[in-house]
Parts: C-alpha cells; sequence; structure tokens
C-alpha cells in the first residue's frame, strides 16, 4: 500500500481532489452564514413587528379599545417571524457564499505567485 499523501501524485485524480475541497469549504461558508441569517432575524424581526404594530399618536397611558381575534394575530406574527427568517437566511447565505469564494479566490492568486 502506498501512504495516503503519494499515492495519487501524478495523477489525474488529485486536481478534482482539491476543487472539490474548494466547493466543499465554500459550500459550508453559505450554510453556515444562512444559519447566522436565521439566528440574526429571530432578535431582529419581533422588535421591527412590535414597533410595526404599535399604534402611534395616543398619548401616553391612553388605552385602546379593540377587540382582537387572537388566532389571527397569532398567525399574522409568526408568519411574518418566518418570512423574515427566509429573508435573513437567504442575505446570511449570499454573505457567506460571497466570503467564501473571495477567501478561495484570495487562496488561489497566493499559491499562483
Amino acid at each position: 500500500m502506498y501512504p495516503p499523501k503519494t499515492r495519487f501524485a501524478g495523477s489525474r485524480i488529485a486536481p478534482y481532489r482539491s476543487v472539490q475541497r474548494d466547493w466543499k469549504n465554500i459550500a459550508i461558508y453559505a450554510l453556515g452564514g444562512a444559519l447566522l441569517g436565521v439566528i440574526v432575524a429571530s432578535f431582529i424581526v419581533p422588535p421591527a413587528l412590535a414597533w410595526y404594530s404599535a399604534p402611534g399618536g395616543l398619548p401616553k397611558g391612553a388605552q385602546i379599545q379593540a377587540i382582537v381575534e387572537i388566532p389571527e394575530v397569532i398567525r399574522y406574527s409568526t408568519s411574518r417571524l418566518l418570512h423574515g427568517q427566509v429573508i435573513g437566511g437567504i442575505m446570511g447565505s449570499g454573505l457567506g457564499l460571497a466570503f467564501g469564494i473571495f477567501l478561495h479566490v484570495r487562496d488561489r492568486r497566493t499559491a499562483l505567485s
């Protein structure tokens, strides 16, 4: 048996393994960015929902007379939270993908020089 480092040396398989490793790392950055985006959105969206649904122009301490359907409020708030998390995941994935590609290009430039 050959040692693992020299087993494919000089063959056509070695460059493909490098490309697979590069794309794996880029995919990890994209998925990590998506996860981070969802987590950040989980903290940002609820206060934004509270601000958006608060009535404005009322004096402090004034009570609002309203009849609210609780299931409709729950459906609205959870759908907006999930919508915000999807947007955060997409944005984080895009940023992670760009960061992974940036690191890949930078590593290839230093390897070529």
